[in-house]
């Protein structure tokens, strides 16, 4: 077996706080069990093995590895392509600290998805994803933003259903308008068969996303972007999923889908413990300007921006999750824990993998992100294995 692997010296952030001059121990893959001397925290430098790997991460953080529910693509590649094109931007967010991401599609011809629901199920099988996202073909045709008016349909359940079992067991999140016809009946369908139901690209009201929410939906599909905006006497969505306390709600922190006052409020009204930091990502994140293709749609990346060609509607985000951690903590001023909550724990628990990753317990993967005192990128590894060795000055 390989020598174990000693932290020390950094800023660790526990489910249970902030634990200065800490160090963490990895054995194999996994976060050593706690010494008696430590009390329930990562074994301490003191109680490693001799024959240890010691790292001297002093004026670091270390922060579980994040964990992606909604993420398109990178590195050029997207997850709507071939096997390899989805491993290139699976291998290009982990060099950004995403451990654990879940593939999403977008909206195509029901056949198309289908079969790429195989393809990325077999990744899911192998643990390089955690499974699938279908954002489209069930959405609002006027919220339908980088989605293709022309293949949009109404959620039959019988055809999400047909979605869920193409991807043999790895289905774990389909969005739909829950106002179109079969709305509320799919969600009750997917919320069945333990998929979570996400209402985005929408057009419902506050009455329609309230029932969609009590037929079991759990998740806001990046609020605030393609659905109707609030309004005093008509609060829409985003009022209804904000004030329930089941739902989960995305937020994409680049800067350019939301205001800095609009990620406030949602953190203010839901709460860090309801909160997923997502990407949102196509396959130009960890790239370039340039032109890409999302699905079929062509997007032109200018400064960073995706958006069509045609239309000029955002293409989802550029955005990787360690871009987005550092934005959170140092232009929107959010409390370090409470940030780690929203980027690894929370989606790690709707996931319902809790249990393996999104904290840095004993006996969990050892998926972990070193950060500068600046919170910039240092390190990342995963199960135990460096994929950005320590950098460290």
């Amino acid at each position: 077996m390989a020598p174990s692997k000693v932290l020390a010296g950094a800023r660790v952030v526990l489910p249970t706080g902030i634990v200065d001059g800490g160090s963490v121990v990895v054995e194999g893959t996994r976060i050593a069990a706690p010494s008696p001397k430590d009390s329930g925290t990562p074994r301490s430098a003191g109680a490693r093995a001799p024959d240890a790997e010691t790292f001297d991460v002093r004026g670091h953080w270390l922060v579980p590895g994040f964990v992606d529910l909604h993420n398109h693509g990178g590195g050029g590649a997207s997850f709507s392509g071939t096997a390899e094109a989805a491993l290139t931007a699976v291998r290009t967010h982990r060099l950004h600290g995403t451990t654990t991401l879940v593939a999403s599609t977008v909206t195509d011809d029901m056949d198309v998805l289908a079969r790429q629901a195989g393809l990325l199920s077999e990744l899911a099988e192998q643990g390089d994803i955690a499974g699938v996202h279908f954002e489209g073909p069930f959405i609002s045709p006027c919220r339908k933003g980088a989605h293709s008016e022309e293949l949009l349909r109404d959620p039959d359940p019988a055809e999400v259903r047909k979605l869920i079992d193409a991807a043999r067991g790895q289905a774990r999140m389909v969005t739909l308008a829950a106002e179109l016809p079969g709305g509320t009946d799919s969600v009750r369908l997917l919320a069945d068969h333990g998929v979570i139901a996400a209402i985005g690209h929408t057009d419902a009201t506050y009455e329609q996303t309230a029932a969609a929410i009590e037929a079991g939906a759990t998740v806001a599909t990046h609020l605030f972007n393609a659905m109707p905006q609030l309004a005093h006497r008509a609060p829409g969505p985003i009022a209804a999923l904000l004030e329930d306390e089941r739902v989960t709600v995305e937020l994409i922190d680049d800067g350019t889908h939301l205001h800095p006052a609009a990620l406030q409020l949602a953190f203010h009204h839901a709460g860090a413990g309801r909160v997923a930091l997502i990407t949102d990502a196509m396959d130009a994140a960890g790239t370039g300007d340039g032109r890409y293709m999302l699905g079929p749609l062509e997007v032109e990346v200018t400064d960073g921006v995706a958006r069509l060609v045609e239309g000029g509607s955002i293409a989802g985000s550029t955005l990787t999750l360690d871009r987005a951690f550092r934005r959170a903590v140092t232009v929107d001023r959010l409390p370090v824990r409470d940030v780690v909550t929203a980027i690894s724990a929370n989606p790690a628990k709707l996931l319902g993998v809790y249990d393996r990753v999104g904290s840095l317990e004993p006996g969990k993967d050892a998926d972990l992100v070193l950060l500068d005192a600046d919170f910039a990128l240092k390190g990342v590894m995963r199960r135990g294995e460096w994929v950005v060795a320590p950098q460290l000055d």
